[in-house]
């Protein structure tokens, strides 16, 4: 085994090993500092924390891929509210209410493709224009969020299908329906990533993106379609939430793309690009999931919980800059 090999196995086990260091810590604080009756490591809690990772899990999953290209997306929050949107409020207009319960897949459809058209638009916008994805997707977070508050001003848009309902709180298996889309979201990216071309060329790109275009990559269409990916999975994350809640507010999705980011750069994906693992941005989204929990479960307040986080974010991107300027220096040497 070399010592990249080595080096990758231990980034990618990193994360496994803090979720255990989380369980232990929560389970054992909480038996003296829990403000509820109920151990942290009960089943129940632990299924109930999966099927609420799914939200920001499924959007992390395509955050990965668009990191790993060297780009960000800053809009996926306002994508999943207005995907949201489109997805309660087409299941009020007249035709889809005379198709029944069959407007479901054609309301899950139009959701889908509000996703796919606004990635696609950023994909195009950073391709033609060659201005840098941050800024891009900064401006379309803008411009997303007004058009979510432009379809139905401040007011909230709700539709409440029972047949929907019944559909996301369903359990296959133990699992509940939201945390079976997170790992069908995973599984298929894995084997995008790990068994495609595509998955070789984001890899390729993010290393040296010059490179990549001398070895012929198509870099701009592939950007494209890393967008459109990644706005289609920020619509299947709010078609998953939202089947169950059947209230979209004007501000929800608020923070998601913050959450999403912090959920890769956790699981060892670099910001720079060219190195990400799908399995690990898992463990990222888990970790979150568990600090928010555990610390609930001890009684700690949202703000310290985001202080929390936000510590233990800087604390890994200095960890991962310390490690990346000793392998620099070692392949100078």
């Amino acid at each position: 085994m070399n010592n990249t090999t080595r080096a990758n196995l231990i980034k990618q086990g990193a994360i496994w090993a803090f979720i255990v260091v989380e369980l232990a810590f929560f389970s054992i604080a909480g038996e003296f500092l829990s403000v509820t009756d109920s151990a942290f490591m009960d089943f129940d809690n632990m299924l109930l924390l999966l099927k609420q990772s799914a939200p920001i899990g499924i959007i992390a999953l395509g955050m990965t891929i668009i990191m790993i290209n060297g780009n960000i997306d800053l809009s996926v929050g306002a994508t999943f509210a207005l995907a949201a949107i489109v997805l309660l409020d087409s299941m009020t207009w007249p035709f889809m209410q005379a198709l029944g319960n069959w407007a479901i897949p054609l309301a899950w459809l139009f959701a889908l493709a509000t996703g796919v058209i606004l990635g696609a638009i950023n994909g195009l916008i950073v391709w033609k224009t060659g201005v840098d994805a941050f800024i891009v997707t900064l401006g379309s977070m803008l411009g997303y969020r007004g058009l979510v508050f432009m379809y139905n001003g401040e007011q909230p848009t709700s539709h409440l299908n029972w047949t929907l309902v019944d559909f996301a709180e369903a359990q296959f298996l133990g699992l509940h329906t939201a945390t079976w889309f997170l790992l069908g979201a995973g599984l298929l990216l894995w084997l995008l990533m790990t068994r495609t071309v595509h998955g070789r060329n984001a890899y390729a790109i993010g290393n040296n993106r010059d490179a990549a275009v001398n070895a012929g990559i198509r870099v701009g269409p592939h950007f494209l379609w890393n967008f459109m990916l990644i706005g289609f999975l920020a619509a299947l994350s709010a078609v998953v939430f939202y089947s169950e809640s059947g209230s979209v507010n004007p501000n929800d999705g608020m923070l998601y793309e913050l959450w999403a980011i912090t959920a890769v750069v956790l699981g060892g994906t670099k910001l720079s690009g060219g190195y990400g693992s799908i399995i690990s941005t898992l463990g990222g989204v888990i970790a979150i999931q568990l600090l928010r929990k555990g610390l609930g479960h001890i009684g700690a307040d949202t703000e310290t919980v985001n202080l929390v986080i936000g510590l233990i974010l800087i604390a890994v991107l200095f960890l991962d800059r310390q490690l990346n300027r000793k392998g620099k220096e070692e392949l100078r040497t």
